[in-house]
């Protein structure tokens, strides 16, 4: 698909092929609402002749947005119930999320921060609101991660991320700052040595999750994009989530994580959907999710193993929700499952 700029209308859609024009009265609603942004890169990987396509199903808008449901929430992981000051999430005692900025390259129609993001969503942080954010972080020597997350934080100049990291380079109790983005997939081009510079520019140990969650996303241009972050020295892991329609199967989640492997990137979360306002047509069940990931032992090697987990609805924070391979069997012994569903005896210590 030859796209020349980023679609952000249902006209835009429509044009495109990638919106059936009787649905054009519908997506407009949906884009009313969420915000819609689909970069070149990422358009010219949708198959418009294919209903299922599974990178359309993760950017295209679809009428099912409008679906709501009791269960689902705004704020799904309790972002705002853990934020003293505006940018800042600090849920965990060690790290903060800094969210500077609240727009992205494109919008994923399952993101759980979507209340938040785009064009009518929270914004960039003021310059004022900055300075508390820093000064807050300054103050709580506890915290020793900055992850910097939002919106895309890449999204950011080279300058103005290289005049971010210049002041948590100042901070000596902060050791490690993470940046969450999709940029190196939807707009691998950005990736070019200014912006690698700016992120090394705190001169603390720099680590990028990179967000992907179907193989065909690893292009190329996605791994050469990565390449040069890793040839720099940021280390480099992976975040998906399990969506249906998109890598609710054992073959495509394994080649994802292989995929990912191939380009360095170690295999770091795979986050069961979460309870976010219209997504419910991405959700499977926590015991489908449960046996996907036990479908990958075995059958991926150890480096390609992520760690499936839930974010508690309410701010509670994450929790591991693989199923347990071992279990006490009432005699003292235990019962452990192999990968390929065989049932053993372990003795208890003696």
């Amino acid at each position: 698909m030859n796209v020349h700029r980023p679609i952000k209308t249902a006209r835009e859609l429509v044009e495109a092929w990638l919106v059936d024009g009787a649905q054009e009265t519908a997506i407009a609603a949906v884009a009313s609402r969420y915000a819609v942004a689909i970069s070149p890169d990422i358009a010219s990987l949708i198959d418009p002749n294919d209903p299922a396509d599974p990178i359309a199903r993760q950017f295209v808008p679809d009428a099912a947005e409008l679906t709501l449901l009791p269960e689902e929430r705004e704020d799904p992981i309790g972002d705002k119930s853990h934020s003293p000051v505006p940018g800042i999430v600090h849920r965990y005692p060690d790290r903060v999320l800094l969210k500077a900025v609240h727009v992205c390259p494109v919008y994923c129609r399952f993101c759980f921060r979507r209340e938040m993001v785009g064009p009518q969503g929270l914004g960039t942080l003021t310059p004022t609101e900055l300075d508390a954010a820093i000064a807050y972080i300054c103050e709580h020597e506890e915290i020793w991660e900055v992850i910097l997350t939002g919106g895309d934080p890449l999204v950011l100049s080279p300058r103005r991320l290289t005049e971010l990291m210049e002041r948590l380079k100042t901070i000596p109790h902060v050791k490690i700052v993470r940046f969450h983005t999709r940029v190196p997939v939807v707009e691998p081009s950005r990736i070019d040595d200014a912006l690698v510079a700016a992120l090394k520019a705190s001169g603390k140990a720099t680590y990028v999750a990179l967000h992907a969650n179907h193989p065909r996303e690893l292009t190329q241009e996605a791994r050469a994009a990565s390449a040069r972050l890793i040839d720099a020295g940021i280390v480099m892991v992976s975040q998906s989530v399990l969506l249906k329609g998109v890598n609710d199967d054992a073959d495509v989640l394994a080649s994802l994580m292989r995929a990912f492997v191939e380009t360095r990137i170690k295999p770091y979360y795979l986050h069961h959907p979460d309870l976010a306002p219209g997504t419910s047509h991405f959700r499977l069940t926590i015991e489908e999710g449960q046996a996907l990931v036990a479908a990958l032992r075995g059958r991926v090697s150890g480096l390609c193993q992520p760690t499936y987990i839930l974010d508690i609805p309410g701010g509670h924070g994450k929790a591991v929700i693989s199923a347990a391979a071992i279990a006490a069997d009432g005699g003292g012994c235990y019962t452990v499952t192999d990968f390929r569903g065989g049932e053993h005896t372990y003795p208890p210590k003696g």
